[in-house]
Formats: structure tokens, sequence, C-alpha cells
């Protein structure tokens, strides 16, 4: 205010004085007071007009950081909501690990890889193996597996009902990301349009880069209908082997329900001592649908009869029993395995899990079993039911559970060359070669009848079971490899040698994998 009032000042004093004095012709003359006074005027309006703009730039400056601030908020904020959308996959997983996480590969992403399980749990578990595999060589996102609903046994179990999901995404994070869901653009795009196939079973990495590869950039999103068996046995280099095992043996934990369930079955048979895993395929449906009736009755035989035909998608309805018997196509009878085991010398009083449903005929086909082994049990009589309820109407978290046990067992016998016999043999190989006795199904059928018969003695008999199976013991073996006859040779995931110690080396896991153990 008072640089405003003596500006007025010099303006009045200014106007009145400046022409009081003139030259000799008359003019009016400046006096020099009244011109440094106007040069002080001047320069007093440049400072205030200078302080103006300088003001004005910096209301200017002030609003422009506040638009800064406020677009960057909102930034954060879409980013905030892009990674929520994307189910963590960035975050750091919900579950707390005793081990630091490794570090994330940052690799370009070609594209959005979804799957379809099909099959049963470890037809579903070598399927997802091979796809975490093909998504990391593929350099693409691999979406969370859908397990088989459709199948045989109706179970509805999701992922993450049977495998720790935010331990399969954390510890794969190093190999290949790994999302819950599709992100929301690439979910919209493919509610509208989605490119599903199925992968040509047993092939090698050459057809997924040069046919899969590109069709995923080009669609952006590609879903696998079939998961099973789509990766060749061998022909595929040995880190994309060693990835498969890396899955299989350390990735895929079971969920912790099953998980903690699983270890106190296995606490309450250790308390116990020692045990053998009897995986004993004698359910209802694998009889109706081997065709093998040994040692049912009429009666028996025609209900598996029906059933087999019940079921339009099983082809094959008309099964000479005998001969597929005497080819050693057959599981085993409960008879059968119990004269094996005997003469095999397994010891009377180890225990006997039977890793398996419902044996077909009950009590009377169990009978000689547990007259030769009278410590059988099954995870139902070493549980209170409350314990089991939750998995119960779950057939596939149920096999969870004797997936684990027969993993962790003294001695594993299948009698019956299924998935989980071959993934469990392979497990157990991995384990530094626990005891898996491989039985030789017509071996033992021959040697069975002619015991019965009375053509050998029991001697006899034990003698030859022995010999039959000296090299049968899961112990370290080349993998057969049948160029062009895949079904033929033997499954990678039975023998995984790319990924096998030597039996006098220590067994090898991933750092993490080792700290986790010993927490």
């Amino acid at each position: 205010m008072n640089l405003i009032r003596e500006l007025k000042k010099l303006r009045m004093g200014y106007s009145e004085a400046r022409f009081e004095e003139t030259d000799e012709c008359g003019e009016a003359k400046e006096k020099p007071y009244y011109s440094k006074l106007r040069l002080k005027y001047i320069s007093m309006v440049k400072a205030e007009k200078l302080k103006s703009l300088i003001l004005a730039r910096i209301r200017v400056a002030r609003l422009k950081l506040w638009v800064t601030r406020a677009l960057t908020m909102m930034l954060l904020w879409a980013i905030a909501m892009q990674l929520k959308s994307l189910g963590g996959a960035v975050s750091s997983p919900k579950s707390t690990f005793s081990y630091p996480l490794p570090p994330e590969r940052v690799y370009e992403n070609n594209g959005y890889l979804m799957v379809s399980s099909n099959g049963g749990l470890n037809q579903m578990r070598s399927g997802i193996c091979d796809m975490v595999t093909v998504a990391r060589f593929l350099n693409v996102t691999l979406i969370v597996p859908e397990l088989d609903n459709t199948s045989f046994w109706n179970d509805y179990s999701q992922f993450a009902d049977i495998f720790d999901v935010e331990y399969f995404i954390a510890s794969l994070r190093d190999e290949v990301r790994i999302l819950k869901e599709l992100p929301p653009a690439q979910k919209k795009k493919a509610a509208e349009s989605l490119f599903s196939m199925p992968p040509i079973s047993w092939s090698n990495m050459t057809y997924y880069y040069n046919v899969i590869l590109p069709r995923i950039q080009t669609h952006e999103v590609v879903h696998f209908q079939k998961t099973d068996a789509r990766l060749a046995n061998n022909g595929i280099p040995e880190e994309v082997q060693k990835l498969r095992c890396r899955v299989n043996y350390e990735a895929l934990r079971f969920a912790p329900p099953l998980q903690a369930l699983a270890e106190k079955i296995v606490r309450v048979l250790r308390e116990k001592g020692p045990f053998l895993v009897l995986h004993l395929r004698y359910e209802m449906d694998m009889i109706a649908f081997s065709g093998c009736n040994e040692g049912c009755n009429e009666q028996e035989i025609d209900e598996l009869t029906k059933m087999r035909y019940a079921y339009p998608w099983w082809k094959e309805k008309v099964i000479d029993s005998e001969k597929k018997r005497l080819a050693g196509l057959c599981p085993l009878t409960p008879e059968e395995t119990a004269l094996t085991l005997q003469a095999l010398d397994i010891d009377r009083n180890i225990q006997v899990y039977i890793a398996a449903g419902d044996i077909y005929g009950g009590e009377r086909r169990l009978a000689t079993l547990r007259a030769a082994y009278p410590n059988l049990v099954k995870k139902e009589t070493l549980l209170p039911p409350s314990d089991l309820d939750p998995f119960r109407n779950h057939s596939n978290q149920m096999a969870a559970l004797d997936y684990y046990v027969a993993v962790e067992s003294d001695i594993f016998v299948p009698t019956n060359g299924g998935n989980m016999a071959k993934v469990v043999e392979g497990h157990r190989r991995y384990l530094r070669f626990k005891k898996t006795i491989l039985l030789d199904r017509k071996a033992i059928v021959d040697l069975v009848d002619l015991y019965r018969a009375g053509s050998i003695s029991w001697e006899e008999f034990s003698s030859e079971m022995k010999e039959a199976h000296a090299d049968k013991m899961g112990k370290p073996a080349k993998r057969l490899a049948i160029p062009g006859k895949p079904k033929e040779e033997d499954y990678f995931y039975t023998n995984p040698e790319e990924c096998l110690a030597n039996v006098d080396e220590p067994l090898q896991v991933s750092d993490h994998h080792q700290q986790d153990a010993e927490a």
C-alpha cells in the first residue's frame, strides 16, 4: 500500500512541476530534479510489473505441480487396480514361505496359454508339468490349469483344492509367469472368441516352436483342451526334461489341508514301524473296464459286464478275461497279490497300507491277503471319520492322500501299471531310488497257476518269484525308447533319468526347496 501511495504522489508532482522553467526561446524546460524523479518512477513501475509477472508464473507453476500430482495419484491407483485384477501375479503371494522367493524371470510375453487338464489325478499331474514347461520355453504366460470335472469319477475339485496354488506360482516365478486368471482385456477377448485346440500327443519341442507359438502370437490367447501325454518321452533337450522334474517333484505341493492330513497318516504309520504301500487296483470300475474277472462269481461277472456296457465311451465291450490274464494284462487279484508278497519274503508283520478305493468283493476278497498280512490298514482305519469328511466325496483329493503316503513308504508295490503306479515309481526314483517292487504280472500268473495246480513246491514257487523280480526293485535303469511307438516305451515320469542322481551321490534339490524342507 505504501508503494502505491508513493507512486500516486510521484505522478501528481511530476505532472504539476515538470515544465516550470522555459528556455530562451520560451519553450518549457524540464528541471533536472524532475528528470531524476521520472526515471525513479519508471524504474518503480517496471519493478511492479516484474513482480506481478513473477507472481503469475509462480501461480502457474503451482497449478501445474498440483495437476501433475493428481494425475500421478490417478495413474498409481489404476496400476494398483490392474495388479489386483491379475490375481496377485506380481505382488507377493498371500502364503508365507520360509525362504526368500526366487527372483522373477523377466521376458517379453508372447501371449497367454490356458489349459484344461484331463483324466485322473496323476494323469492331470503329469500334464500340468508338461504345460508349465511348454509355457516357459515359448515365453508365454500360463493361466493356472483347470482340472477335469467331467471324468468318470465326477470330482469337481479345482486346482487350489488339491495343490498349493500360491506355492506353485511363487516357486516357479524364476522360470515362467503364472496367473490365476487372464488379465481383464484378455479375459474379455477370450469371452468373445477363444481359440481352442488339443495339441498333438507325444510332440517334441519343435512342434511347439513351429506350430503352437505362431498360433499364440496370432490369437494372443490359446486354450489347450487336453494335456495328457502332449510332450514326448524322449528326444527332448535336457533343460526341458529337468524343468518337467522340477515342476513335478518340487512345485506341485499339495494344498495345506491335504498336506497336513497326509503327513498325519504317515506319522501314525511310522509310530508303529515300517510300512508297505500296496496300490491294489481292484475297484469295481477297474475290474469292469478291464474285463478281468478272475475269482469273481457268476453274479459279479454279470454285474461287471453290465457296467462296462452302460458306458458308451468305453469301446472295448467283449473281452476274453482268461486270455488277457495269461498275457499279464490284468490287475492282480488280492489272492494273487498275497501269494506274491509271501513268495518275495515280505515280512508278515509289516504294515500294509492299501492305497485304493473300495475293493470289489469287500472282505470276502481281502480275506486271503489279511490272513497273510494281519496289519492291513487303509486311511479310513487309521483316521477318525471327521478327518476324512472334508475330502470323502472328492476322489482326486482322496487319491492325493494315497499318493503322498505311497511316496513316503518304505516299500511301494503296485499291482497294475496305471498312472499312479507310474508317477509314484518315478517320484521314488527321484528320491534316490526308494524301494519299489515292479511286479511282472505275466510271470506271476504263470507261477501262481503252477503252484495252485501242485506242479511246483512252495520253495520252487518262491525261488522262481524272486528270480523273476531280481531286477525289478526300482533301481537305476535306462529308459526304454521305441522310436515311433511312444505308448510302448517307458514313460518319462516313470523313469526321469535326466533328473536322477547317481545312487552314491546326495539328492540334489533347489536351494529354496531345501530350505523349505528343513523348516
